[in-house]
């Protein structure tokens, strides 16, 4: 998932079509999204792994959501202070070696075998990529047109669940391979150490590539725009003076939750012998649906669009999110792991769209909403651990009931919340 862009353009020519020079510069920033997309799934496999080297409780278990998103909270505002400094340009390669060294700090974490430093390296990690995220956005939005740049958002995003999708094969596969039959405690053990430090030495081989490209190559000036609120909405000085800005904070921060919880939980709702009885390994290929489902959906979602308006479509999905998520709490099998890995689906378009509705009519204050949004990305980290305490109470499956409250909500943002009070 990605923040959303400061007010901010580049010159594009007069047709209204996006100059054939961006065109590379846009595949780059695509990456980007790749990339933290694929590291941000990556946590669905590395929590049940962790539950199990260190055997936490549900609760435990969902810190390492709560520390990842949690870097959203504490470094958005930071870190726009930092790019405001640096340039976009400068900011996107600070921000690919702040996240591979978090990547790296996962190395003595796991020969350390400490919970608490596994949980500090993935703060720093998500600190590089909430540095990225600042950075990387107003590119891609004013790489082109204005009229296309929610298009384009969806686009980038499409390629960043294109990373989430991948992910779960990846960490599977790696992270939770069974040690070889026979092993001994201390034998397992070590292979449980092993199988977190070298995907993520791979990762941090990764991000300092990238970071290397991104400090050679020539990305476009972007010249700030501090142009008036549209005309006829409400507002006032700040960005908060907008109650649909305000209620798409609380839209971005309940979804952000939502999705992250399900996907966070998935693993261990697929083990649960009512559901599926899967064995870790199983279950975590299984996630791959989930997030192939939001790639899905995207790119459906960005033609849909077209002809649809963007608040129907997001009251319609997460309607299904809310039926989707009740028929896996109240039936079993097959029914229950087809309906909770279906929700992958409704997800997709529900982040841009909330972005872009939140930001329409903000003119000046625009750059300030988008730090906003961009801050209540912190419900991934709460949202999760809220989860994982129904979880140790109630149970795995009926825990599932808190993502139906966050969907709810984005339905009502969909059909009323979201339309600007006009003057």
């Amino acid at each position: 998932m990605a923040a959303t862009p400061s007010h901010t353009h580049t010159h594009t020519p007069s047709n209204g079509e996006p100059n054939q020079r961006y065109l590379l510069p846009l595949i780059w920033l695509t990456s980007l999204f790749f990339m933290w997309g694929f590291i941000t799934c990556l946590n669905d496999i590395l929590i049940p792994h962790l539950k199990g080297v260190f055997d936490l409780s549900y609760t435990q278990a969902m810190l390492v959501q709560f520390c990842f998103f949690g870097a959203y909270f504490l470094v958005s505002m930071p870190a726009g202070a930092l790019v405001k400094r640096l340039g976009f340009q400068r900011g996107i390669v600070v921000g690919l070696v702040v996240a591979g060294l978090g990547c790296l700090l996962f190395y003595p974490a796991a020969q350390a075998r400490m919970y608490i430093l596994f949980l500090g390296a993935l703060f720093v990690l998500a600190s590089g990529i909430t540095i990225l995220q600042v950075s990387a956005n107003p590119f891609v939005t004013t790489l082109g047109p204005a009229e296309t740049a929610s298009s384009r958002l969806t686009l980038t995003q499409a390629f960043n669940s294109l990373g989430t999708t991948i992910a779960p094969m990846f960490g599977a596969f790696l992270i939770l391979s069974a040690a070889p039959e026979g092993a001994t405690v201390a034998q397992v053990q070590a292979h449980e150490v092993q199988a977190v430090q070298g995907p993520y030495v791979l990762l941090f081989g990764a991000l300092i590539t990238l970071a290397i490209i991104f400090a050679i190559i020539k990305l476009p000036k972007i010249i700030q725009d501090d142009g008036p609120s549209e005309a006829g909405v409400t507002g006032g000085g700040s960005a908060w003076a907008y109650p649909h800005l305000v209620l798409g904070a609380v839209g971005i921060f309940v979804y952000v939750g939502a999705e992250v919880a399900i996907g966070s939980f998935i693993v261990n709702f697929l083990g649960e012998p009512t559901v599926a009885g899967m064995q870790e390994h199983e279950a975590g290929a299984m996630l791959t649906y989930y997030w192939m489902g939001a790639m899905v959906g995207r790119f459906i979602g960005a033609a849909v669009m077209r002809y649809v308006p963007a608040g129907k479509v997001l009251a319609f999905n997460a309607l299904m999110a809310c039926i989707l998520v009740t028929l896996a709490i109240v039936s079993s099998g097959q029914v229950a792991m087809v309906a909770i890995l279906a929700v992958g689906l409704c997800n997709s378009i529900m982040f841009p769209t909330i972005f872009s509705l939140a930001l329409r009519g903000l003119g000046r204050h625009t750059s300030q909403g988008s730090g906003i949004l961009c801050m209540a990305i912190v419900g991934g980290a709460i949202v999760p651990l809220l989860q994982g305490v129904l979880a140790d109470s109630i149970g795995v499956q009926l825990a599932f009931f808190l993502p139906i409250i966050c969907y709810a909500f984005i339905m009502y943002y969909g059909l009323v919340g979201s339309k600007p009070k006009n003057s």
